[in-house]
């Protein structure tokens, strides 16, 4: 490519940028402050939007007035001191110059971020009893904020979306897991319940992450050394585009001198490689970068099945998630609650126990919380229907530990330890007050092994707050497994009815 014709190229892009920027500077807020929104209680609150540069803008709601001034880039941000909750419509009013922006229906209640793949995603009118809850979802004081599938290659400044006030008429297009657990927040808290949907059927981890988060992990170090390079790469599949497509015109004029039929136009230019749902931080940009720093409490997560194979890998990638998240907020560790993939048959019979085992070690997260669902699956189905009892399992660990309401338990059995006795294998457990077996029945899914690692099916009795293991083919135990099989539906939990996570005493 000529250094004239590149010259030609970049003014022309500059231009188109910034003619893009002058036509943006008009008073401005994203689309997450709108009609109808949920604000975040007891913690400052930052407002920001963008105006001419320069100019003095005035924000004021309840009894709060604050100022700031456009910087040289249009954006501004104030912030407001922290909110009591309110079920009363309140308007937040942003005044620059001669403009006025008014937000009408305003809330200050909790705000969660509901994100993941396809088992967040499903629709509420998609669930068990789905007629019955829509029509009994007269709920003014819950709302959704529900984000589109949009993908870049850079961070961005807004994205598309509005707030929907639950009722009979909106309930439908909330996310399952999502109105169950804002309605059992909703019910133990009574305020005010912002839900914001962020999800994607069928993604990976990886999307929505951002950059700094997988320098959290030096076993990621691939997928940082893919980011540094996608803008030298997309340049270079710019110059290559722009090259063949010079040498097509040169073609196609010599063609038409000679009287020759024309060849193919070659194709447009080439997308940047982090520009896309399959691509690191690709979804990151698109639909969470641009929501911070909206307030919020916490984060729900239900994902993983598109990670399924990965084993402890998938640890290291929910580090680099969790961690990014926490940083991009700057509100400390907030709660970061998620959902243990249930049993599917996916026809490779450990590899969702290796997902298992990564979301398990993710309790080490500061201020992480985990569902088990083992007991409530489908395994002919990725998509299991019953979203209630998952809503509600994330809500106890909400409760519990975000909320401090005491008096509940909120986990299922969580292996802690074994000891051996003889040829009995001794298992203890946190969470373990009323260990039994759900369903009246045997335990089910243990399997021991000695030394030689060939594990065979076990015998599984409560004593007390232990599970003692034995097998008449195993005379001197080593390790013990428990649930470890992608169709595993075990029956052993506690007096609180919740299931133990799947997991094994040899890593």
């Amino acid at each position: 490519m000529t250094k004239h014709r590149s010259t030609f190229v970049l003014t022309a892009v500059l231009a188109a940028l910034c003619l893009a920027s002058l036509a943006a500077q008009a008073l401005n807020l994203p689309r997450i402050f709108s009609d109808n929104m949920v604000l975040q209680r007891g913690i400052p609150l930052k407002i920001w939007g963008w105006a001419d540069p320069g100019q003095s803008v005035e924000v004021s709601f309840s009894t709060q007035k604050k100022t700031a001034t456009a910087g040289e880039d249009g954006k501004w941000v104030v912030t407001l001191e922290p909110l009591p909750a309110s079920a009363e419509p309140g308007e937040l009013n942003i005044a620059a110059g001669d403009q006025r922006v008014s937000i009408k229906n305003v809330l200050v209640g909790e705000v969660w971020i509901c994100s993941g793949q396809s088992n967040m995603e499903w629709s509420l009118r998609d669930t068990d009893q789905a007629k019955e809850t829509i029509a009994a979802a007269n709920l003014p004081l819950i709302r959704q904020f529900k984000v589109p599938h949009v993908t870049n290659a850079k961070p961005q400044k807004d994205l598309p979306g509005d707030w929907a006030v639950c009722s009979p008429g909106t309930a439908a297009n909330f996310t399952g897991v999502g109105y169950h657990f804002g309605l059992q927040l909703y019910k133990k808290l009574n305020v005010p319940i912002g839900l914001i949907n962020t999800s994607w059927g069928g993604t990976r981890i990886e999307p929505w992450t951002d950059p700094e988060g997988f320098k959290l992990s030096p076993k990621l170090n691939n997928i940082s050394e893919l980011i540094a390079s996608a803008d030298k790469v997309h340049r270079q599949n710019q110059v290559a585009k722009l090259d063949q497509l010079e040498a097509w015109v040169r073609q196609s004029r010599e063609a038409l001198e000679k009287g020759l039929p024309l060849s193919s136009f070659p194709g447009g230019i080439p997308e940047h490689p982090l520009n896309g749902a399959d691509r690191p931080t690709g979804i990151y940009n698109a639909m969470i970068a641009p929501l911070v720093p909206y307030g919020i409490r916490g984060a729900i997560w239900y994902q993983g099945e598109s990670n399924n194979g990965e084993g402890m890998l998938y640890f290291e990638k929910m580090k680099a998630l969790i961690g990014s998240w926490h940083r991009l907020w700057g509100q400390g560790a907030f709660p970061f609650l998620y959902v243990q993939l249930a049993p599917y048959r996916y026809n490779n019979p450990e590899a969702l126990p290796g997902i298992w085992e990564a979301q398990l070690a993710a309790l080490s997260i500061p201020n992480t919380g985990m569902a088990v669902i083992t007991d409530i699956g489908n395994v002919s189905d990725i998509h299991p229907r019953n979203k209630l009892e998952v809503g509600r399992r994330l809500s106890l660990w909400a409760l519990a530990k975000t909320y401090g309401q005491s008096g509940q338990e909120y986990s299922g059995p969580i292996y802690k330890a074994m000891k051996v006795e003889g040829d009995k294998a001794i298992l203890t457990f946190d969470h373990s007050d009323g260990l039994k077996s759900l369903d009246g029945k045997p335990l089910t899914w243990f399997t021991i092994a000695t030394e030689d690692k060939k594990f065979v099916a076990a015998r599984a009795e409560v004593v007390g707050n232990t599970v003692v293991i034995s097998s008449d083919e195993v005379v001197k135990p080593v390790a013990v497994r428990f649930g470890w099989h992608e169709t595993a539906e075990p029956n052993l939990g506690n007096g609180a009815g919740l299931p133990a996570s799947p997991f094994r005493t040899d890593k």
